[in-house]
């Protein structure tokens, strides 16, 4: 954890139908092709675990993750844009992870962009390796479509990208 993360008081709490305009400019900032606000309402309301992380009064990332059947899945993670690469992130992780092994998770796992770099180290630093490589699952637009495939492999080029999937073993770490 940087010395940022460290010095400033931050607080790590539940998300509630308040912060939706707020996850959402956070959103919108951070990403080219951003999650809906019909997404993040509905991930608040079947109970997904939302958490946001606060610094003073104000919101500057949040966490979403979903588990069943002892695995965790990490579906977005993101920290405003000008308070990035200062240890929120990670301690976002640490939270995700935390209420993963709570809810008795022996694994978690996630998708991440290949040309989101930051991502890919802040997730290897806390422990995930890359399993697999999923073809066309980003889109230009906004839908992540898991399993699709784009004829001729270039995926970039045809407004798709593909995604690395990462797995933390929660027993080991």
């Amino acid at each position: 954890m940087s010395a940022d993360a460290e010095q400033l008081h931050c607080l790590i709490r539940p998300l509630n139908w308040g912060d939706l305009d707020r996850i959402m400019e956070i959103e919108l900032a951070a990403y080219p092709v951003p999650w809906t606000r019909g997404i993040f309402a509905d991930c608040i309301r079947v109970g997904y675990d939302c958490w946001g992380l606060q610094l003073g009064p104000r919101l500057i990332g949040y966490g979403i993750q979903t588990d069943a059947a002892g695995e965790a899945h990490l579906l977005n993670l993101c920290i405003e844009p000008g308070w990035q690469r200062r240890g929120f992130g990670g301690m976002l992780l640490e939270n995700a992870i935390r209420i993963a092994r709570r809810n008795g998770c022996g694994n978690m796992y996630l998708e991440v962009r290949p040309s989101n770099p930051a991502g890919i180290a802040l997730y290897r630093n806390g422990g995930f390796v890359v399993i697999a490589r999923r073809p066309g699952y980003y889109s230009s637009n906004g839908a992540n479509t898991a399993g699709a495939q784009v004829p001729g492999g270039n995926h970039a080029s045809a407004g798709r990208e593909d995604a690395l999937v990462m797995q933390l073993d929660l027993a080991e770490n």
